[in-house]
């Protein structure tokens, strides 16, 4: 059986470092010479662009569109849809979801005459409800990333054919592959020969490879260069596309090739005996992205010149949108473009400043507030009593040479530590049978010298590299305590530290099992680092009961991800990318389930949108916040997002 390929070129005029005046330049040196080896060599390559991109070839250059067209007709070609913006589905709600690619179906047909059935994940960010959606607006198939995929599986020895939706929903995948097309690139940039990148493939046929997906990225890294960063290879003299053409040639005459649409890859796909089916996301993975580990959820969720920001932003425009009676088409297809992806990672100053005032106006007109801070909590009164024992509703006891505050209800029992940043040592509620389900992990409590530490709950940590500096909020305070005429009772501290002072306000609810924390900061900007906030330690009988957690990663329905082993989402992937992986809650909620406990953690993703960190092992389960995190494409700012956690407990899992 000869081996068959097949290859889908990604064209992206939204590339974070092209600004317009550079369309007419990838145009000629990225998008034509695709077109032409579909004409002159007959190799039926599958494109994908988004609508915004197709939009804006045919602003630019409606030649090629036409030319496009054309072939795609003849049946030369194919058509892969992404939407309208090239946006990270698991970053944003159902509708935007669902809205993104509406619209880019409707710009297809309108300029090309076709609706694409087969979809491409979108940075290869995947969750599961991306299944759902593709199926919902019409698409057959999509294409994803496997080496990714291998990692979220276990690294099966056979991945499987059909991916589960988080509903009843099964469709086929067309695998991508990162070592596959990078492959490509290093032969066509010169920096493999020829002879090893033939190699390399055969290798691939002769261990049972019969259908390979030979590339499936960027169209804009031949003979051209986006200026991402200093340190790009330069252009191949040769010439990168004459190369590829090369490429080509010789997998034809040399290792007998037949290249073939990516339907039709598709369609052979089907014939195969193995039709299994399964999720492709884990607990270890819920997320998985493309290429390496420092490509990964955190990369257009909280790293760039301010992605917090820029998402907090965009949901407060979804919440407008949303909550309308009247159905905005303008003003859907303008949120999506401040939601695409690019505006998140490599953008130039002049398209951050553009990026910025379009926000800025979008809130305006909409009468959207832009201030970027929790709002201003009522004036406390400070208990110049400090014998008191009875706030409200609320039973104070201060004990443990001072260390140690209680604030007990009939609802929840709170115990902080007072030299320690009012972080948290126990918290208990009534529907918990006043068990603790978080608190401190003390030092010497694992065996291990590596975990040798206090393991803190409700608490802050900064680490800025560039200054070789880790704060913390764990300093000796003084609280100041208010009740509000619902009897809820609110307490307090300011933490003074280098860079700025912490503000941490935990208000206590007196008629509901229900706590909020509040983070601020003043005079805090944000650096090129990593923050981390709440950093919630369960105690040791929830950790050993730990058994799964539930969020939205972009879609109607909540995902479940069964624990079966240790999880690690905290980790760095190098010392200059300090995350590696994580989660984002679309919906800004999060259950543990713990056995017969479950407890709820929820947030408004308009007021602060953070990355959410799992890590657990048979020792410990700790959850964390992150508002900032740092890569190559990170860039300081004015602010820090500031965020109000809610923990309350679950419904019974009995």
């Amino acid at each position: 059986m000869k081996p068959k390929g097949y290859l889908i070129f990604h064209l992206n005029l939204a590339f974070s470092s092209i600004e317009k005046h550079d369309w007419s330049i990838v145009i000629e040196k990225c998008y034509w010479p695709l077109l032409d080896i579909i004409s002159d060599l007959q190799v039926p390559l599958g494109i994908e662009l988004s609508g915004w991109t197709l939009n804006g070839i045919q602003e630019t250059c409606p030649k090629w569109v036409d030319k496009f067209r054309q072939l795609l007709a003849e049946g030369k070609c194919e058509l892969i849809g992404s939407g309208y913006c090239q946006i990270i589905a698991p970053l944003v709600p159902y509708e935007v979801n669902i809205q993104n690619q509406k619209i880019g179906l409707d710009i297809y047909q309108s300029l090309l005459g076709v609706n694409p059935k087969i979809a491409l994940v979108n940075e290869m960010a995947f969750s599961d409800s991306v299944v759902d959606i593709l199926a919902e607006v019409g698409f057959s198939a999509f294409v994803m990333d496997r080496d990714n995929i291998k990692l979220a599986l276990g690294s099966p020895s056979q991945l499987p054919r059909f991916a589960k939706g988080v509903g009843l929903v099964n469709l086929p995948v067309l695998w991508a592959d990162s070592i596959l097309f990078q492959k490509l690139q290093h032969v066509s940039h010169g920096n493999i020969s020829m002879d090893d990148y033939l190699d390399f493939v055969e290798k691939k046929i002769s261990g049972g490879s019969q259908l390979l997906p030979l590339y499936s990225n960027d169209a804009e890294t031949f003979d051209f260069r986006p200026g991402r960063f200093k340190e790009e290879s330069k252009e191949n003299p040769t010439g990168e596309w004459l190369t590829i053409r090369k490429v080509l040639e010789n997998l034809r005459s040399e290792l007998g090739f037949t290249f073939v649409l990516p339907s039709t890859a598709v369609g052979i796909q089907d014939l195969l005996p193995n039709k299994t089916s399964s999720s492709f996301t884990s607990a270890r993975y819920p997320i998985p992205v493309k290429k390496q580990s420092k490509y990964n959820i955190a990369r257009w969720a909280v790293t760039g010149r301010d992605d917090t920001w820029l998402n907090t932003m965009c949901f407060r425009i979804y919440n407008k949108l949303v909550n309308s009676t009247d159905f905005d088409h303008k003003s859907w297809k303008n949120l999506c473009e401040l939601w695409a992806s690019d505006l998140r990672t490599h953008l130039t100053e002049k398209r951050w400043v553009e990026t910025k005032l379009k926000i800025n106006k979008t809130l305006s007109d909409k009468g959207i507030s832009d201030f970027y801070q929790l709002p201003q909590e009522t004036s406390l009164i400070y208990d110049l009593q400090e014998s008191a024992t009875v706030l409200g509703k609320f039973q104070r006891r201060i004990f443990g040479d001072g260390i140690y505050l209680e604030l007990k209800s009939e609802k929840t029992t709170l115990l902080l530590n007072l030299r320690r940043g009012l972080t948290i040592e126990s918290l208990a509620f009534a529907g918990h049978g006043f068990d603790s389900c978080m608190g401190k992990l003390p030092h010497g409590y694992n065996e291990s010298i590596s975990q040798g530490v206090d393991y803190y709950s409700g608490g802050v940590i900064i680490e800025i590299p560039g200054l070789l500096t880790k704060i913390t909020d764990l300093n000796p305070v003084t609280p100041e305590y208010s009740v509000s005429a619902d009897g809820d009772l609110t307490v307090k501290v300011v933490i003074d530290t280098s860079i700025g002072q912490i503000i941490k306000i935990i208000e206590i609810s007196s008629s509901a099992e229900r706590i909020k924390i509040s983070y601020k900061f003043r005079k805090i900007k944000r650096y090129i680092a990593s923050v981390r906030i709440g950093n919630f330690t369960l105690s040791p009988e929830f950790s050993r009961s730990f058994r799964s957690y539930s969020f939205h990663a972009g879609g109607s329905n909540q995902g479940t991800y069964i624990v079966d082993g240790d999880l690690e989402q905290s980790s760095s992937a190098s010392r200059f990318v300090s995350s590696s992986r994580g989660f984002f809650s679309s919906s800004g909620s999060l259950s543990l389930n713990c056995g017969v406990n479950s407890l709820d953690f929820s947030w408004d993703n308009a007021m602060c949108s953070p990355l959410c960190l799992l890590d657990h092992s048979k020792n410990m389960t700790r959850l964390s916040y992150s508002v900032c995190e740092f890569d190559e494409t990170s860039k300081e700012s004015n602010k820090l997002g500031e965020i109000c956690l809610v923990i309350s407990p679950g419904a019974s899992n009995d």
